[in-house]
């Protein structure tokens, strides 16, 4: 390992843990295409337009991951780590403001952008890497040759067809990430991974989840503004930051805050980051989803809740819940009562809000959210567990 060190640019163990001002940088186009998500979601609220929007956000949160694992465990203070992420900055932006009409004209940018920041990263990393890790660097580089033939067959077609391409290619993104990127002669990489700096990974995916939750907070007032201070349009904005303020607390409960310790704690912490970057992905959907039910409560409060927004409402926050719940299995290798209550009551409550106004439903997945809560705040009389030291690694037994 020590001449592996000497020859690539692996983040030395004195660096600081700190995210850099690039990283932050990065971030930014985060927040734009997190916007674009919640908006596109709300103009194609049916079946389909669910399916083109978790194709979107599989593709971000992709491009997202790698970039932090570069940045996690090389150093960031080189030039060509900072050329890196400077040119998936401007890839990222570019595939943004092509997310209106991914499923429309703008097809062939939104799979360009993507395609060119896959291939181009694992060049990046298979000509600063050495020995197994280049190896490694090159199986993967091979596989995203393999996955651009579906992005740009889909990027030529229309449709369900696009639907379809791109839906198989971003699987098989993540497919073989998760399976270390079979090849022959490659090795698996989570056995020549460089250590995991889990001081910054926890802080990473801490400011990720703050950035999805700033996108419902910022949406909810930009949607009041536009649609003017009546009663009801308040009391739904009020609402909305009272669920942003309860899927924060509910996320740094003991779980949140320890993330960091269990990712140092395990042998294996690259599995249990990978995890953890699959798990804040549940998180993130289920803030923009909750992002879309705000905006829609807010711009119409009264009425009959449509069942697509009854969905979407009381959706949101399940999908969050859940998210939680496997977060919390992954630092603790448990999962907590209030968790599985809070989704079962989540899903009872759908056909009823059918029936309700649309504010009538957002204020009783609230009260859900508040629950969860409210039995988290009890249990903070016992004494913090201490994260599992298998959390995260496969079950041999």
């Amino acid at each position: 390992m020590a001449t592996i060190r000497a020859k690539v640019p692996i983040r030395p163990p004195e660096a600081p843990r700190r995210a850099t001002f690039l990283e932050l940088a990065f971030d930014l186009a985060l927040v734009a295409a997190l916007f674009q998500l919640s908006h596109y979601l709300v103009q194609h609220l049916h079946w389909s337009g669910a399916l083109q929007t978790a194709v979107m956000l599989l593709t971000v949160w992709r491009i997202w991951i790698v970039t932090t694992w570069i940045t996690d465990r090389l150093d960031p203070q080189r030039l060509a780590v900072q050329l890196s992420v400077i040119g998936t900055l401007t890839g990222t932006l570019l595939l943004s403001a092509a997310m209106p009409q991914a499923f429309g004209e703008y097809g062939w940018i939104f799979a360009g952008a993507y395609v060119a920041m896959h291939i181009g990263r694992h060049v990046f990393l298979t000509l600063v890497l050495r020995g197994r890790l280049q190896r490694v660097a090159l199986a993967a580089l091979v596989w995203a040759g393999v996955s651009a033939v579906p992005w740009i067959a889909g990027a030529v077609t229309h449709g369900a067809a696009r639907v379809a391409l791109w839906g198989f290619a971003i699987a098989l993104d993540y497919v073989v990430h998760t399976l270390d990127f079979p090849f022959p002669g490659a090795g698996r990489s989570a056995d020549w991974d460089p250590p995991v700096a889990a001081d910054h990974l926890a802080e990473r995916y801490q400011q990720v989840f703050i950035i999805a939750l700033g996108e419902l907070i910022l949406v909810s007032a930009l949607t009041l503004g536009d649609r003017g201070f009546a009663p009801d349009r308040t009391a739904a904005f009020l609402v909305s930051i009272a669920t942003a303020a309860l899927l924060a607390r509910i996320y740094s409960y003991r779980a949140g805050d320890l993330l960091s310790a269990a990712i140092g704690a395990v042998t294996e912490s690259t599995r249990l980051s990978r995890w953890a970057g699959y798990i804040h992905l549940v998180f993130i959907a289920g803030i923009v989803v909750t992002a879309v039910g705000d905006e829609l409560v807010i711009a119409e409060p009264s009425g009959r809740t449509a069942p697509a927004l009854a969905i979407v409402i009381l959706g949101g926050p399940a999908l969050y819940l859940a998210g939680r719940a496997c977060f919390e299995y992954t630092v603790y290798e448990r999962v907590s009562w209030t968790r599985t209550i809070g989704l079962l009551v989540l899903a009872a409550l759908t056909p009823l809000a059918m029936h309700l106004p649309p504010l009538l439903a957002a204020t009783a997945a609230a009260a859900v959210l508040v629950s969860v809560a409210v039995a988290d705040a009890h249990s903070l009389a016992a004494p913090a567990a201490a994260p599992s030291p298998r959390a995260g690694e496969p079950d041999h037994n």
